[in-house]
């Protein structure tokens, strides 16, 4: 595991300790401790109702942690897993409001800032739908789209709320490849998923959240009897050939009935 006090420096965001929980209620997570360095994809994983959108929103910014401290070295863009499309903002305006950090107070999107939107969309692939309104799109359309509008600001820290949930095979592919790519260009990416092999192919370091916080690298991490653990359901590893070389890919075991049923 990487010594944080020691990369505290150089990671694009630290948190130390934090916790959350909403008034009244109970704590979400407590003493999360990890980081996230230049270049490094980390995935969050867990199960349902255990905090991992909320843990997103504190590491962007949207709200604070109840306790411990978080250091942001970077600019972060951050992609919500859902979005409402009530105005009929076209996929491209949609992007543009991204630049929104970069426009200065009562000035409009310059050129530039409309030519970048643009090639934020063909960078997700979506040049083509880019004058089309955001609400007709699909549900996957849209959150590559928000990946856009993140991308357009050009933060240091990109952070998705599983950004693969809604999309079909081709754009699940898009998507992690898009983060690959950035990751190989500096940017650093943190993601939540429930799918472990999204994890294992593009992450270096992994999250896990449940009663037990664990955070290690990826491949260690993710073993068959600990995603048993973590989803309460048996789980089956296997090696799959790929061009580029063996991966390792995760699937419930449907044929077998475990111990973690009931």
């Amino acid at each position: 595991m990487h010594n944080l006090t020691q990369e505290a420096g150089a990671a694009r965001l630290a948190a130390r300790g934090i916790g959350f929980h909403y008034p009244g209620g109970d704590w979400l997570f407590r003493d999360l401790t990890f980081a996230v360095d230049p270049g490094e994809i980390v995935a969050v994983l867990g199960p349902n109702a255990r905090g991992k959108t909320t843990l997103l929103t504190c590491l962007a910014g949207v709200r604070e942690p109840r306790e411990g401290n978080l250091s942001r070295q970077t600019e972060i863009g951050y992609v919500p897993q859902t979005h409402s499309a009530e105005h009929p903002f076209s996929a491209h305006e949609m992007v543009v409001m991204g630049r929104a950090r970069k426009v200065r107070a009562w000035s409009s999107p310059s050129a530039s800032d409309r030519d970048a939107a643009w090639a934020a969309l063909e960078r997700v692939g979506l040049a083509d739908y880019g004058d089309r309104p955001f609400r007709a799109l699909s549900g996957g359309q849209r959150q590559l789209v928000l990946m856009a509008r993140a991308l357009v600001c050009e933060p240091g820290l990109l952070i998705l709320d599983e950004p693969t949930s809604a999309l079909d095979l081709r754009n699940q592919r898009r998507v992690l490849t898009v983060m690959r790519d950035l990751a190989s260009e500096g940017m650093s990416v943190l993601f939540t998923t429930h799918d472990p092999t999204h994890a294992l192919h593009v992450s270096e370091r992994t999250l896990l959240m449940d009663r037990d916080v664990r955070f290690d690298e990826t491949q260690g991490l993710l073993t068959a009897e600990r995603l048993g653990e973590l989803y309460q359901t048996p789980v089956k590893t296997a090696e799959v050939l790929f061009e580029a070389g063996p991966r390792t890919v995760v699937a419930p075991d449907l044929l077998t009935k475990g111990s973690h049923e009931s």
